[in-house]
């Protein structure tokens, strides 16, 4: 996905003189020709993600529609102030782009993991989170984020990919199975692990690349079409990110919403990401295990 965000970006600079590119030092080398066609517009201040941020808004604020990147820990938790402050309080817009996710580079160590920036963000108004599952995804919301006017956009890259891509708007979930007695919710990467978990199983399940807004209308209508208003939510970072927003999906019937993603308690191992993914719960079997006991499989 890396990847694929410095080559589309690179040809959205091309595109768009509107756009600039601001970084902190992490993915220069993928905007190394970019910077050199667009001086002005490639910006590299170094490792100091809080003036990362700030020029951003600064830029935002005479118009200009900033891409900024790095990993997540330094793109979201770092500079968080700037962020609430500089954008949201500014009342300015622009796309950060994060790498390193959750743990998608465990040898980096805590540092380098940023399992609760999606839950960080969601303290914040008006911010539009996008979470592809594919780069192929990726490129589609990228290319969203850059056009969408002023708006605070969050693009949340990772390691961890589905082996295609599915169709997405960049508004609302995908229908990926149809089923009866339960709703399952695969957010980005979690779709093909969420797939093999309930092979066999007749129940629905929604592929999610973009969270907030949370698509709480698409929820309410595969629960309804599943006659089942029982709810699980996968999700590549903190646990029960998004079960407030199903739940007031749902406030209007019983239900139950269960909660899967990464756990609170640190893995101080580095391990690998598969390994992460098992120590979590979220491999396919972690995941069958834990969906069939709360849909009663």
């Amino acid at each position: 996905m890396r990847e694929r965000f410095a080559a589309v970006g690179s040809r959205l600079l091309d595109e768009d003189p509107r756009l600039a590119v601001v970084l902190a030092d992490i993915g220069a080398d993928g905007f190394a020709d970019a910077a050199r066609r667009h001086p002005a517009r490639v910006l590299n201040v170094g490792i100091r993600e809080q003036l990362l941020v700030g020029v951003g808004g600064g830029l935002a604020l005479t118009g200009m529609r900033p891409i900024l990147h790095t990993f997540a820990s330094f793109l979201v938790e770092r500079p968080f102030e700037q962020v609430k402050l500089d954008f949201g309080h500014q009342g300015t817009g622009g796309v950060l782009v994060s790498a390193g996710g959750s743990y998608d580079w465990p040898s980096g160590g805590f540092t380098h993991m940023a399992p609760g920036d999606v839950a960080l963000l969601n303290t914040l108004d008006g911010w539009t989170v996008h979470v592809p599952g594919h780069p192929d995804e990726a490129e589609a919301l990228l290319r969203k984020a850059a056009a969408a006017g002023d708006d605070k956009v969050y693009v949340r890259l990772s390691v961890q990919v589905n082996e295609a891509p599915r169709a997405v708007d960049g508004v609302g979930f995908v229908t990926v199975h149809q089923g009866g007695g339960g709703v399952v919710v695969a957010v980005g990467p979690m779709l093909d692990s969420v797939l093999a978990a309930t092979e066999g199983w007749d129940m629905t399940v929604l592929h999610a690349t973009t969270v907030r807004p949370f698509d709480g209308r698409a929820l309410r209508a595969a629960a309804d079409a599943a006659g089942s208003a029982e709810v699980v939510l996968v999700e590549p970072y903190l646990a029960g990110t998004s079960t407030g927003h199903a739940n007031d999906a749902l406030a209007d019937r019983p239900h139950r919403v269960l909660g899967l993603g990464v756990g609170r308690r640190e893995l101080r191992r580095y391990g690998q990401l598969d390994e992460h993914l098992a120590a979590h719960g979220l491999d396919p079997r972690g995941l069958r295990d834990r969906i069939g006991g709360f849909l009663r499989r």
